[in-house]
């Protein structure tokens, strides 16, 4: 990592009580231990699969949320003009340098900033960007309607907006929000939460795949890479910790963005389950 700026790693904002944010640039750190040419191709494949291209060669990107920077780097291999990376926690900041020093130490057009999508301020020098791109972080900020209204300016006309955004699953997000509140209250209800569901989630993999899809259960997590270029136990501590937490119906994001002039273009659910539903919008020209 270059030496050329400074991340001071402060104390996280609390946001119930005792409950702190779930550090997640402390969970992507460990993240890039696992990061190979295979999973950035995966990342890069991904992208251009829901956005429905082969390259972003002449756009410029906007990374909301940045985490492990994988997205950007993968924006700028696409041959994007221009990326710029931003996210709420330093330590996910300096991972995206991290990659950025590694792959692209010259480059001037990738820029990287700690910055919140909550923060009028600091969005309103960004300007607009072609495409602009926010993989399950909006329904972390603690306002997820706030910040999904903050992502409307920041897309150009004819713009391309790509989230993703827990599904509502009612009284059951309910108490995995409680959950959630418990794992960042403190350490010790780690200490029980993460073995525990991590028996259970292992367990529940097994049954499906040896009773009802009759495959191999360990390929689930050979091949999990290529969901993405993600990391199982990133992703499972990512979901256990990530607070705050916040959920949303399909149909009623499909609404706030057709309202505000865009069009959906491409919507990937989860059913009734549990995860993410990506949605790819297109703004109307102005």
């Amino acid at each position: 990592m270059s030496n050329d700026y400074v991340i001071t790693i402060r104390e996280q904002t609390q946001t119930d009580g005792s409950v702190r944010r779930f550090r997640f640039g402390k969970n992507w750190r460990r993240f890039l231990a696992y990061l190979t040419d295979t999973r950035i191709e995966e990342a890069k494949k991904s992208l251009c699969a829901m956005i429905g291209t082969q390259d972003l060669n002449g756009s410029s990107f906007l990374d909301i949320g940045c985490g492990s920077g994988l997205f950007s780097l993968a924006a700028m291999q696409l041959g994007a003009s221009r990326v710029y990376s931003f996210d709420f926690d330093p330590q996910s900041v300096a991972c995206t340098h991290e990659l950025k020093d590694r792959f692209f130490p010259e480059n001037t057009n990738w820029t990287i900033q700690q910055g919140s999508v909550l923060d009028h301020e600091f969005l309103s020098v960004l300007g607009q960007f072609d495409i602009v791109y926010s993989w399950g972080v909006l329904h972390h900020t603690g306002d997820l309607w706030q910040a999904l209204e903050n992502t409307v300016p920041l897309v150009r006309p004819r713009g391309c907006l790509f989230i993703a955004l827990y599904n509502d699953q009612a009284w059951v997000s309910n108490v995995w929000r409680g959950i959630k509140k418990l794992y960042n209250r403190h350490s010790l209800w780690r200490v029980v939460i993460v073995p525990v569901f991590l028996v259970c989630f292992v367990l529940a993999a097994l049954v499906k795949d040896c009773l009802i899809l009759r495959k191999n259960p360990l390929s689930r997590y050979r091949e999990y890479k290529n969901s993405r270029g993600m990391a199982w136990t990133t992703d499972l501590l990512d979901w256990l910790g990530g607070y705050p937490f916040e959920v949303a119906r399909p149909d009623s994001v499909f609404d706030f963005f057709r309202a505000r002039g865009f069009e959906l273009v491409r919507l990937r659910t989860v059913g009734g389950a549990l995860g993410n539903n990506e949605f790819v919008f297109r703004r109307g020209a102005e």
